[in-house]
């Protein structure tokens, strides 16, 4: 007898009984019984606690499927006319405006599918899904909608699942009324008394489990006079994702139910995964055009502090509210299980990049897309760098020699290749794409997209002269321990600090420097991990103490 046959079991005998709603005390009784006996045989108070979270949605679905109400019992709006099938999106696309003038009936089909897709490069995991992807459908309705629901578990699926919209006026949301089991279909319906943008999210226990493996989405309902036009809209959401494995770890990974209560992500991301809004996967938008964004939080746990750096809010809807707006806004805090509506215009063309402020979830987690903005200058709004001056500080010393060069070690990593298979299938060219991966989600803010690097402040990486001269190990140190002082890079001299990227994985460095060496003009043989390793092993230790304390 599977976990759940002590459910159905007693769900039969109660539907038989003819008295199943007075014997509702009875019947949780034996039900607690059975899960009891089942926690002893599977692992104790955690699968009991989980099981009770089950039987208490399947009662409540079985208990809606009796006492569905008739059309009779519901009566009929007589502001609602028509009929009509919502059109969803996934991310980050977004259904079209309503331009109809009157509320109708709309159905909303959404189907739950447990699927394996990528989280980061070379990661995989388990997403729990409302329509195959991260995050769930973009649903649009207008206010005083009449929305018939239909929630379809696909028969693959090994959980049940429902949904809480939190558009919703009633208890729970619609959770208890859509808790599916794999292989069934639940209906509601509700009415769409309040216009705003909507999270909604499963709602089946453990609940924090379902939205930190990708159950949620934005559910809009336009209020009746509709929303002012723009050039663009997009979707997207932020989410955590609590995975068994450190950040950029490969292979398929799990969920780890002690980092997700501790609040330790090791990815925080936009639209379900790592760089799904970076490089051709990048918002798009004209200077002078106005883009509007459906931002919510997923959560489970971590509030958003949304900001487009370069860029201001034109309009801000805060909290998803459609009856006012703040105007000329920065930043703003999205709390898990809420949304906003921001509105930009871009005066100046190029890359403007979406982020969670909290840097370190931006640049290490993976918080972060771009907008990328074509049209023509203008120096007026934004000049660009204009001078180029050198600044002497009092304190100011000559900049420390550049690090010693190493001989190469060619015979050493043909023996480390020849002996590792792993490494020995791992080529020059899967290397370069993988180091990408890794320059687009850590460096390109400050040596660009292309490599050139900033005028006067960042040498650029692209066909550098300074670059040419290096060992590996130079670039490899470089990266393990930061670089310091004055050095010349194509004939002009930068004097500044490179910080160490010690916490990227001995693999990642191999590979985002065998890009940097095979990019934008220049030319090197691959970094391997062992090369990292080694060198990594080797550095001395920083001091536990400042040499001032």
């Amino acid at each position: 007898m599977s976990l759940i046959d002590p459910i159905h079991s007693v769900a039969v005998e109660e539907d038989l009984s003819g008295d199943r709603f007075e014997r509702s005390a009875i019947t949780e009784y034996i039900i607690m019984k059975s899960l009891t006996k089942s926690a002893r045989r599977h692992g104790g108070v955690a699968v009991a606690t989980m099981l009770l979270g089950l039987t208490v949605g399947y009662s409540s679905a079985a208990e809606n499927e009796i006492r569905v109400p008739s059309n009779d019992l519901k009566g009929i709006d007589p502001e609602v006319t028509g009929l009509e099938t919502a059109l969803l999106a996934q991310a980050p696309n977004v259904p079209p405006p309503i331009t109809r003038k009157h509320a109708t009936k709309v159905i909303v089909n959404l189907e739950v599918r447990e699927v394996v897709k990528q989280l980061a490069d070379g990661v995989e995991y388990v997403f729990w899904t409302f329509g195959g992807s991260v995050p769930g459908n973009f649903i649009r309705v207008r206010e005083g909608d009449e929305i018939e629901f239909h929630l379809n578990n696909h028969q693959n699926n090994k959980m049940p699942h429902s949904i809480d919209l939190h558009a919703v006026s009633g208890p729970g949301g619609g959770a208890a009324s859509s808790f599916t089991a794999p292989g069934h279909s639940s209906q509601f319906s509700f009415k769409a008394l309040h216009s705003g943008l909507f999270v909604y999210h499963c709602a089946t226990a453990p609940v924090g489990m379902h939205i930190g493996n990708g159950m949620y989405g934005l559910i809009l309902v336009e209020p009746k006079e509709g929303l002012p036009p723009v050039d663009h809209e997009y979707y997207m959401m932020q989410g955590e994702f609590y995975t068994t494995g450190k950040y950029g770890d490969q292979g398929l990974q799990g969920f780890d139910m002690d980092k997700a209560v501790d609040e330790r992500p090791p990815y925080v991301v936009f639209n379900g995964a790592v760089d799904s809004l970076v490089g051709d996967r990048a918002l798009t938008a004209k200077v002078g055009e106005t883009t509007r964004l459906f931002f919510g939080n997923g959560g489970p746990n971590l509030t958003s502090s949304f900001h487009i750096i370069g860029g201001q809010f034109d309009a801000l809807y805060e909290d998803g509210t459609m009856t006012n707006f703040l105007q000329n806004v920065q930043t703003t805090t999205v709390p898990p299980g809420s949304a906003v509506v921001v509105d930009f215009k871009a005066h100046a063309p190029g890359t403007y990049v979406l982020v969670d402020h909290a840097v370190f979830r931006a640049f290490n987690k993976g918080a972060l897309g771009m907008l990328k903005v074509d049209g023509p200058q203008n120096l007026l709004v934004y000049s660009g760098k204009e001078v180029d001056a050198t600044y002497i500080g009092k304190a100011a010393e000559a900049g420390s020699e550049a690090e010693k060069k190493v001989a190469a070690l060619q015979a050493q990593m043909a023996e480390e290749i020849k002996s590792n298979p792993k490494i020995a299938g791992l080529t020059k060219d899967i290397q370069v794409q993988k180091g990408n991966a890794v320059f687009m989600q850590t460096c390109f803010v400050c040596h660009q997209p292309e490599g050139q690097g900033v005028a006067g402040q960042i040498p650029p990486l692209a066909k550098s002269d300074f670059l040419a001269t290096l060992s590996k190990e130079d670039y490899i140190r470089g990266v393990l321990m930061g670089r310091t002082g004055q050095i010349v890079v194509n004939g002009k001299t930068y004097n500044g600090t490179m910080v160490p990227l010690n916490y990227l994985s001995d693999e990642q460095i191999a590979n985002v420097l065998t890009y940097v060496r095979n990019s934008w003009g220049n030319s090197g043989e691959a970094v391997t991990p062992q090369e990292v390793t080694r060198i990594r092993q080797s550095a001395a230790p920083p001091p536990t103490k400042s040499e001032f304390e």
